[in-house]
């Protein structure tokens, strides 16, 4: 088995000097975190190489697969800008980090992301083999998971998103957000830095596409999709090494002698608008205006990556930078002291190293972030349990490395606050603090990370395979049908609502068509057939419907039975309804919490139904009342009991497991055939004789013995018996 990782950008970089590629290695986000584990772990790396001559891809390919385990997905400029600066980055990028007012939205650019996803598709799809793992990376690619699903159906696949993931008021604002999602449920396992991302995400998926989970865990058609999170971790031992390289030692020797007397701060950031830069700014001049006993005693050292000048808004966020620090600096500084020194370039490892090292304090303070790794590097870079973090909770970071001084970057004068405690923080607090963190990164350091998401995809795939649905094949229906013909005393037990009929926010406009009584009366019409309809529906509903079919009708899930040939129904529980008094004021208290949200009141229950409502909202409150309910009636002979978005409590002491053992089950049988939809029809399957052929509709994992997509194979199936019988 082969470990593919597919992310946008290869672990190395293509430059071009005079006519010829040079390769040097990627020295940031995605690459910089999996560089050293991708070369343990012998893994082979798919990836957008950047800008490649079309005489020169055979070339360069050879070269990158033999020297690097590299497979390179090569793009056409215009493809590529329209995909990568366009939509991934024009519209992705400030959208899931909620600055809604950046992002742009070109189906154009749409297009051009799914084109590229479909590149990379094609690309793994060649080079994988059955039993290889394939690792996906980042918003560039959320449609790759299902791209390789549709290929490969039996691929394993996981996809780890670096970014946040956002609110879903805000991930609505995309135009194609089904789509996206839609894609990452190609994955086996979906993994994100912290737990409000993961909430996030599954609260979209709810609302969007109706799926809810268990502990993370979503049945999307018939595979278990994991979701789950991992903080991602830096190598500790390459940072924290005691070994000092000679550039290290020469670069803090320049450190030193610029800072002079005074103590150091630092922020390191790329150029971006959801860093904070102007903010730290601000909040750095408020301090020294707010603290003039530390003008010529603390300087900060604002190190900013170039990225994205040609765009606008990096633009404009270049010039308010270079404008805010011109300001701070002729204010405040003397020809002794500048407040702050100011580069605008890339830094090489070492200059960082050296920078972690000298600093007193780092001020981290980005508006949204996905996880931020300079925070931890500048703690393990400390060999001396030294140095204080200032963070923004808008950090990933900052659910890992509780010591640090928590700020809100938007509050000033909180920021102004952490800077005056951190500059006269006593050195056994800071001890404190810095050793507690080092001893988190060292025991989640980035290859733990790594290999602890490999072993849950592992996890993940077994578990989908354990809880996998049996679809019903051909050849099992052929099975059934021989059976059905072979039989001569038949029990066939069927459900309405979601097996015989679809489901439908407004429950009166479901009834049965034209089509489902013609197949019922002719299965009645065979003597050898004992048909019975098990429905949750009341008995006047079901009256109306099939009471001029000679069948057995249970209402309100064995409340009420009415045998075949008979005109009467007859009760199984206690019509005594005095107890709906002090139910039904709770329930009613959600119809005005749940908007859409309707009560069915029935002989032996209370059904609170929220098919109508807003997904998400429906489903939370549902939870609620089941508790709340669970409560009330925990010294009472009652049962509450959900269902497909519907809450019911009723009288204990009938269900329709419960009516086939004491009624049906003693009938002799030579064909038992169930089908139903729903939890409620659990009972019943788990109750049949080994030898009775069951089905549950939809995908969920269940003790039926086979599972059909939807109501409309069961009626087709039925018509199918009919038909083998004649």
């Amino acid at each position: 088995m082969t470990l593919l990782l597919v992310s946008n950008r290869l672990p190395i970089s293509l430059r071009r000097i005079g006519n010829r590629l040079d390769v040097q290695p990627n020295p940031g986000g995605v690459a910089a975190g999996l560089a050293a584990f991708y070369r343990e772990y012998k893994a082979r790396w798919f990836g957008w190489p950047g800008e490649v001559l079309p005489s020169e891809t055979r070339q360069v390919a050879a070269r990158l697969e033999k020297e690097f385990d590299c497979r390179p997905v090569f793009l056409p400029r215009k493809l590529a800008r329209a995909y990568y600066a366009g939509f991934s980055n024009g519209t992705l990028w400030p959208l899931f980090h909620s600055f809604a007012t950046y992002a742009h939205y070109s189906a154009s650019e749409w297009d051009a992301y799914r084109a590229v996803n479909e590149r990379f598709a094609d690309e793994v799809v060649r080079g994988m083999k059955r039993s290889d793992s394939i690792w996906i990376h980042d918003y560039h690619l959320f449609l790759l998971p299902r791209l390789i699903r549709t290929r490969v159906p039996d691929a394993r696949i996981g996809f780890f998103l670096h970014i946040p993931f956002p609110p879903y008021d805000v991930f609505r604002l995309l135009p194609w957000h089904r789509e996206v999602l839609e894609g990452l449920l190609g994955a086996d396992l979906i993994g994100f830095h912290t737990y409000d991302y993961a909430r996030a995400f599954l609260g979209s998926v709810l609302r969007d596409l109706g799926l809810d989970n268990r502990i993370g865990a979503i049945t999307a058609g018939h595979r278990i999709v994991q979701v789950d999170v991992f903080p991602l971790g830096i190598d500790v031992a390459r940072f924290g090494s005691a070994s000092v390289a000679p550039t290290v030692e020469r670069s803090l020797s320049r450190i030193h002698k610029g800072r002079g007397p005074s103590k150091l701060l630092f922020s390191v950031s790329r150029l971006d608008y959801t860093k904070g830069i102007p903010q730290q700014l601000e909040a750095f001049g408020r301090f020294l205006e707010a603290h003039p006993e530390w003008r010529r005693n603390v300087t900060y050292l604002l190190a900013v990556v170039p990225s994205r000048e040609r765009v606008a808004e990096y633009a404009r966020l270049k010039r308010e930078i270079d404008e805010r620090v011109g300001r701070i600096n002729s204010r405040y500084g003397t020809i002794a002291w500048t407040p702050i020194r100011y580069l605008y370039r890339q830094l090489d490892f070492d200059e960082l190293v050296a920078l972690y090292r000298a600093s007193d304090v780092a001020l981290i303070a980005p508006l949204r972030d996905g996880m931020n790794l300079v925070a931890k590097e500048y703690v393990a870079s400390k060999r001396e349990p030294s140095g204080v973090l200032i963070l923004s909770e808008m950090a990933g970071a900052s659910r890992e490395m509780r010591e640090a001084l928590t700020v809100n970057p938007n509050d000033v004068e909180e920021v102004v606050a952490a800077i005056a405690r951190a500059v006269t923080m006593p050195p056994e607090e800071q001890a404190v603090r810095i050793r507690a963190m080092q001893e988190r990164l060292r025991r989640y350091d980035a290859r733990t990370w790594a290999m602890r998401f490999l072993e849950r995809l592992d996890e993940a795939v077994r578990l989908s395979e354990d809880l996998a649905v049996k679809i019903l094949s051909e050849a099992e229906q052929k099975e059934i049908r021989l059976a059905y013909r072979k039989g001569q005393r038949r029990l066939i037990l069927l459900d309405y609502d979601g097996t015989l009929a679809p489901f439908s926010p407004d429950r009166d406009a479901v009834f049965p068509t034209e089509r489902v009584v013609r197949v019922l009366k002719d299965l009645v019409s065979d003597s050898a057939n004992h048909v019975v309809v098990v429905s949750g529906r009341p008995r006047d509903v079901l009256d109306k419907w099939f009471g001029g079919l000679a069948l057995t009708l249970i209402a309100e899930h064995g409340g009420w039975v009415r045998d075949r040939g008979d005109s009467e129904w007859k009760a199984t529980l206690s019509l005594d309804g005095s107890w709906k008094g002090r139910v039904r004021p709770v329930i009613e208290r959600y119809l005005d919490r749940v908007p859409g949200s309707s009560l069915e009141e029935k002989d032996f229950a209370l059904a609170w139904h929220y098919r109508a409502a807003d997904a998400e909202s429906g489903a939370f409150a549902a939870k609620d009342l089941v508790d709340v309910l669970t409560t009330l009636t925990a010294n009472f002979d009652f049962q509450v009991l959900p269902g497909d978005k519907v809450i019911e409590i009723r009288r204990a002491g009938a269900d329709k497991g419960t009516h086939f053992a004491t009624h049906l089950g003693p009938e002799p049988s030579d064909f038992i055939l169930a089908a139903g939809d729903d939890w409620t029809d659990e009972a019943l399957f788990a109750v049949l004789p080994r030898s009775a052929f069951s089905i549950r509709v939809g995908f969920a994992a269940s003790s039926a013995r086979f599972n059909v997509e939807s109501f409309a194979d069961v009626v087709e199936f039925l018509e199918s018996l009919v038909a083998a019988k004649r």
